[in-house]
């Protein structure tokens, strides 16, 4: 479970990341100004047509008399008319700042998610950041934007006709105003229970969203192992969760919308009441207990219209702590403002201040350890020149993947310093080191369109001729042009159109492309058959010519034209040689060759 699920959050309303929400407000200032001016002229309009109501009463039906009746009818209409007009751009301004700010910030969102290092992804499900970007993202736009300005319009409504009802009968509306203090307390109550409910709500459904993601990625597993049973299970587990806490969270609801129409039919009764006996007295006129009678209704219709708003609010407030928290995260591994400002950052980089790369890398007494505490190295050396290929061999957690993240700074050193060219890399630019960096894994990650744009992937402003050539320098080419569209073959989601090997071989030829200085190959041959891995070991000899290269490998036949060959165990090496010299020895990797050759030997005879 992501740490995220366990975080709890404040438990009242939270003015603070509102402020920090509405920042994304800024460039919409023109567009706030025009929402401002239309439902201040909306809530006007409202407020008059009560007063033209007690107009008509008291001077065209109580009186019975028709004159002037038709001008008045006209001046209703065309108020309508304005009335529409106004409507309609409030949808349209209030619509465009909805769609502009669920664009920003799902841009910001996405923008953190490419700066973000490695050990955020560590302890966070793809489910969590997934509805973090989506559902979460959509009801924080529709929220601000349409909250925001309908909250402008509740109050305004609510002020002047509070303000028209004392002009009319100061005593009259302050009985109909009897029942806001009850209404005030109510909300108070329902504030926290909503939140607290919402909240739950929202937990459920990131671990649901997880559920779909994992069910969708391991789908084969699933399969395989027939746990589609046990699957269906645990999922209704956590849907049964999410029905109980989205009940609970909607019943809450339901009873604080009843309670405040209650109220409003108690303020209209109070109305009626006194209101009735002012008109029997002469002390006000048929027109004025008309106009109270629809004030009445028309202020609990903002306090109606408020009281949505805020559960809606309460149920946001969960969405935008977890949004924040992800936006608001500082990546573990980042440049200092001194490193951004002379080599330019991750999206506006100043290529033309970097240095050269060489390739000579140099480990001095570096340890490290995971969040959890588990260290991995302890006071670790390794110099490597440039050119040198270092083939990482050791078992599962001995430190070979470490020690390769820790030379491409997807993670720092906890103790020491790595050198690139005899200087500490921490003083250099993140991206610098990156862009001359090849990185082939051992599951082998395709984009969805197509093998050129795949390719193209490496080195984006490269020509058709130069992806060609990357294809063939790892014999791809002839497989490629083999398929009906060529290059132009759509792979499908992950690549899931194409052989592992086949995508291997596109992974290669992207990263050749790139034509990085640093080569890390980590078991990029295991998941290729013997005869493809044949196919392409001349490619990768070539490839690595010139440059530095770490090569961790299952297979110990792609690593014996390395130049060192280091036996890793429990983060330290325990034996360092070429393929020959290591055989001479006798010791631990004499023994795993010695091994695996002769499992290779049977596996030939089996297949004659």
């Amino acid at each position: 479970m992501s740490i995220h699920e366990e975080e709890e959050y404040k438990k009242r309303f939270d003015w603070g990341l509102w402020k920090r929400l509405l920042c994304f407000l800024k460039p919409y200032k023109k567009h706030l100004t025009i929402l401002g001016i239309v439902v201040i002229l909306l809530a006007g309009i409202d407020t008059v047509f009560p007063l033209l109501t007690k107009y008509a009463v008291d001077n065209f039906i109580v009186p019975k008399s028709l004159d002037g009746l038709w001008g008045f009818c006209f001046i209703y209409a065309v108020l309508i008319i304005i009335q529409a007009v106004v409507v309609w751009l409030f949808i349209a301004v209030a619509g465009k700042v909805d769609m502009g700010l669920c664009y920003d910030i799902r841009k910001k969102g996405f923008q953190r998610l490419q700066e973000l290092s490695f050990t955020y992804y560590d302890r966070t499900q793809v489910g969590w950041l997934m509805a973090r970007m989506t559902s979460d993202i959509s009801r924080l736009g529709d929220t601000i934007a349409w909250g925001l300005v309908d909250m402008i319009w509740g109050f305004t409504m609510m002020i002047a006709i509070t303000g028209v009802m004392f002009y009319l009968n100061w005593r009259l509306a302050l009985i109909s105003l009897t029942v806001v203090p009850v209404l005030v307390i109510i909300s108070l109550f329902f504030q926290k229970k909503i939140l607290r409910s919402y909240r739950l709500v929202r937990k459920t459904n990131s671990r649901i969203t997880g559920a779909f993601n994992e069910g969708i990625m391991g789908a084969k597993t699933t399969k395989t192992l027939v746990r589609e049973k046990e699957n269906l299970r645990e999922f209704q587990v956590i849907t049964d969760e999410m029905f109980g806490s989205s009940v609970r969270a909607a019943i809450l609801s339901s009873l604080y919308l009843p309670a405040v129409l209650t109220l409003g039919s108690i303020g209209t009764a109070l109305v009626l009441w006194f209101g009735g006996e002012g008109v029997l007295s002469n002390a006000i006129t048929y027109g004025t207990l008309l106009a109270f009678i629809s004030y009445t209704v028309q202020f609990f219709e903002p306090v109606r219209e408020l009281a949505r708003i805020f559960a809606e609010l309460q149920l946001a407030q969960a969405s935008a702590e977890r949004t924040l928290s992800m936006i608001e995260t500082e990546p573990d591994i980042k440049d200092s403002p001194e490193i951004i400002k002379k080599y330019g950052d991750m999206f506006k980089p100043k290529e033309e201040n970097w240095p050269e790369v060489k390739g000579n890398i140099s480990f001095r007494n570096v340890s490290f350890a995971y969040k959890d505490g588990e260290k991995v190295l302890e006071n670790f050396n390794l110099n490597v020149k440039a050119g040198e290929t270092i083939a990482l061999v050791g078992e599962t957690g001995s430190g070979k993947s470490t020690i390769v993240n820790l030379a491409c700074r997807f993670y720092e050193p906890t103790k020491g310093e790595i050198l690139i060219d005899g200087v500490d890399y921490r003083k250099r630019s993140l991206l610098w080191l990156h862009s001359n960096l090849g990185y082939v894994l051992q599951t082998p990650h395709l984009f969805s369109g197509t093998i050129e744009e795949n390719i193209r992937y490496g080195r984006l402003n490269a020509k058709d001729d130069e992806i060609e050539n990357a294809a063939k320098l790892v014999n791809a080419h002839n497989f490629i042009i083999g398929l009906e569209n060529g290059y132009q073959t759509e792979v499908g989601e992950g690549g899931g159109r194409l052989s592992t090997g086949e995508k291997q071989l596109i992974s290669f030829a992207r990263a050749i492309l790139a034509n990085p200085r640093i080569f890390v190959l980590d078991e990029a041959t295991s998941s290729i058959d013997t005869e493809t891995e044949r196919v392409i070991q001349k490619a990768i000899e070539t490839m690595l010519r010139g440059r530095t290269s770490f090569i961790i490998a299952h297979r110990l036949s792609t690593i014996r034209s390395a130049d060192r060959i280091m036996v890793i165990r429990e983060g330290k090496i325990t034996e360092e040689g070429n393929h020959h010299e290591l055989l001479n020895e006798k010791g631990y990797y004499y023994r795993l060759y010695t091994n695996q050759f002769m499992e290779e030997q049977e596996t030939r005879l089996l297949s004659v």
